[in-house]
This record gives structure tokens, C-alpha cells and sequence, in this order.
């Protein structure tokens, strides 16, 4: 399982689908095994299938093999669960229950009806843990909602001018754009735009694809010049009717996608924008900042995970922070459970997951 855990580790980004891994097992030796390696390659079962006499063997594999009929290539494809069936494995080794409403048991039920045995759980937590996107997609309907601040030893994300270029050193730098490069989306407010003018891109890493790059825009200030409308991969604004139809027409005109939402009272509604991201099958969703979206961000609790960037540096009083959550008391704080600690360069990384009643 180890092994299976580490397969599907190796593809880079198989969003919307998930990571997963198969290997091939008989009289304790390795007959085959592969990865998926997203849409619109063959899930991993199936390539580690291909071209071996599979009767008798044990299938190790993280998620549960599928039980919907898909099309590859624009050829009908044979649900994973049947052609496993019928390459006569003996056995299924999963680590955990695929939690999409297609499956969610299906293929399970059908390798049990063919007389194949199937075990679930063996590590478990790890895989649930390499697929949280796309688990949290499948139960919920939402990305996963990363928040990322940089900031200084005493809570500033930027200088009291409002400059934040830059507060962590070129080794954090250099994760972030290795995070943008597996994202499936990147966030930004309009204030970031027009304070830092970043083209949210994943470079010098080797990307082989480029996240959907999200600007959040309620009034229409985002300069259609901006470098986020440059270079390779898409652009979504998302505005309210607050921003008139003339700057639509300007973002549109430098390729930009504009979706208009509901206003709320700091914005746009970023319930209902977080919402039709995951109905656009955005899985992982990376959001930079700045200090207003990440407000909002919290104040909604719509962010899953934070992941905090601190630079061994002190700004002082006057820079920009997070702002009103609409916590009054310490009782009212909202709860984290830290998940990673990790030295990069000089600066301090923090990951944490969100913990909610239940």
C-alpha cells in the first residue's frame, strides 16, 4: 500500500480526478503497477492491468476502483470494479471508500458480488489525507480553501506604506510558486492587483500547467494592464454589478472570463463565488491574499486551511493585518489544529487545518 501511496504521488496534478496508485501483487512479488496520471490518461487500475495475466493476484490500491462508465478517447470505458472483476484478481486491498456519490461503495459491492475479496482502511488516513481536495469536493460540492499569508514576527502582512514585497526570503518564495503549480486555482483581491501587480503564475518550477487565476473585484478597479492577464493560463474575474458594464467589456477584451455575483457587505459574495468554483470542478483552491479578502475569507469561514509564512522581520504598528472577524471574546476564536511546522531559508511555515464543531 505503501508502494500504491507512492505512485500515485508522483502525478504532478490529475485534477478533477484523484490521485491514485495500483500495484499488482502474486506469491509476494510485483506483476505490475501504475499511476493515474489525470484526464485523460487510464485510471490506475486499468494501466496497471494492461498487457499481464492479472488471475490470482492481490490489487493494492488507495482509492476505491470506480463503478461509473466514463469515456476516454471518445470510446465507452468498462467501469475499474468490472474489468478488475474480470482480469480474475482475487483480491482488493483499498486503502479508503471513494467518497464521490457515483461510487461511494458501488465498486466495492460489485468485486464482492464476483466473488473478489476486498479489504478497506490500510492507511487510510494517509490516503484520505494525499486526496483532501478531492475528498472535500465530493462531500461538500466546494474546493478546498487554502488561505496563504506571509508574514512578519508580529502579524503584519505588509509595511505600513502597504508595500508586502517582499516579507519572506527566495527559498519561500520559490514553494509558493510550487503550491500555485498543483493548485487548481489561485485568489487574489483587487488590492493585491493593484498594490503588488503579480502575475500569480507558477515559474521556474518546471510547471507543466498553469492554476485558473481568480481576481476578486466587487467595483471594477482591477487595470485591465494588470500582468495577472499576461502570460500562459486563464483568468476569471469575479465582480458584483457594482463594476460597470464598460470594465467587463475591458477584461473580457484581454481574455479574462467575468462571472457577476451577489454583493455582500464587504464585496463580493464569496460564499456563492467559492460555490460556482466547485461546480467548475476546481478541487484546490490557493488564495494569496490580501488583507480584505483574507478577512472576508475568515469572517465567512470559508477557509479550510491556513498556511502562514513567517519571515524573521518586524514591521511594527500601522501595516495592514487581518481585520474584524466578529469575534468578541477569546470563547468566540476560531480553532486550529496546527498540522506541520517547517523551517524554509530564514522563515518559519505553519500549515493548519480548521477545526469546526463535529
Amino acid at each position: 500500500m505503501r508502494r500504491a501511496l507512492e505512485l500515485a504521488s508522483s502525478a504532478s496534478h490529475t485534477s478533477p480526478n484523484p490521485k491514485v496508485g495500483a500495484v499488482l501483487v502474486r506469491d509476494g512479488s510485483v506483476v505490475g503497477e501504475a499511476a493515474h496520471q489525470g484526464p485523460p490518461y487510464p485510471h490506475a487500475e486499468m494501466a496497471a492491468l494492461e498487457g499481464i495475466d492479472a488471475a490470482g493476484t492481490t490489487l493494492y490500491i488507495n482509492l476505491e476502483p470506480c463503478s461509473h462508465h466514463a469515456a476516454l478517447d471518445g470510446r465507452p470505458r468498462l467501469p475499474c470494479c468490472e474489468a478488475v472483476a474480470a482480469a480474475g484478481v482475487r483480491r482488493v486491498v483499498a486503502a479508503m471508500q471513494d467518497p464521490d456519490p457515483r461510487v461511494r461503495g458501488r465498486g466495492f459491492g460489485y468485486l464482492r458480488s464476483r466473488g473478489v475479496e476486498v479489504e478497506v482502511g490500510l492507511l487510510g488516513a494517509e490516503a484520505k489525507e494525499l486526496n483532501a481536495a478531492f475528498v472535500h469536493h465530493r462531500t461538500t460540492g466546494r474546493p478546498l480553501v487554502t488561505l496563504k499569508l506571509a508574514l512578519t514576527l508580529d502579524g503584519r502582512i505588509a509595511a505600513p506604506d502597504g508595500t508586502a514585497r517582499w516579507i519572506t526570503g527566495p527559498e519561500t518564495r520559490r514553494k509558493v510558486h510550487k503550491r500555485r503549480a498543483v493548485a487548481d486555482a489561485v485568489m487574489v483581491g483587487a488590492g493585491t492587483v493593484e498594490s503588488d501587480d503579480p502575475q500569480l503564475t507558477a515559474r521556474d518550477v518546471g510547471a507543466e500547467r498553469q492554476p485558473l487565476r481568480v481576481v476578486v473585484d466587487s467595483s471594477g478597479r482591477t487595470d485591465p494592464k494588470a500582468k495577472v492577464f499576461s502570460g500562459a493560463g486563464e483568468v476569471l474575474v469575479a465582480t458584483t454589478d457594482a463594476s460597470s458594464h464598460e470594465v467587463h467589456v475591458a477584461w473580457k477584451e484581454v481574455g479574462a472570463e467575468v462571472i457577476v455575483l451577489d454583493g455582500s457587505e464587504r464585496g463580493v459574495d464569496l460564499g456563492e463565488l467559492v460555490t460556482a468554483l466547485g461546480e467548475r470542478l476546481v478541487l484546490d483552491l490557493y488564495c494569496e491574499g490580501g488583507a480584505g479578502l483574507a478577512t472576508s475569507l475568515l469572517a465567512d469561514d470559508l477557509v479550510d486551511r491556513l498556511e502562514l509564512h513567517y519571515a524573521p522581520k518586524l514591521a511594527g504598528k500601522g501595516g495592514p493585518d487581518i481585520g474584524d472577524l466578529g469575534v468578541r471574546s477569546m470563547s468566540g476564536a476560531h480553532l486550529w489544529r496546527i498540522r506541520e511546522t517547517a523551517r524554509s531559508g530564514d522563515d518559519l511555515l505553519v500549515t493548519l487545518a480548521r477545526r469546526r464543531e463535529g
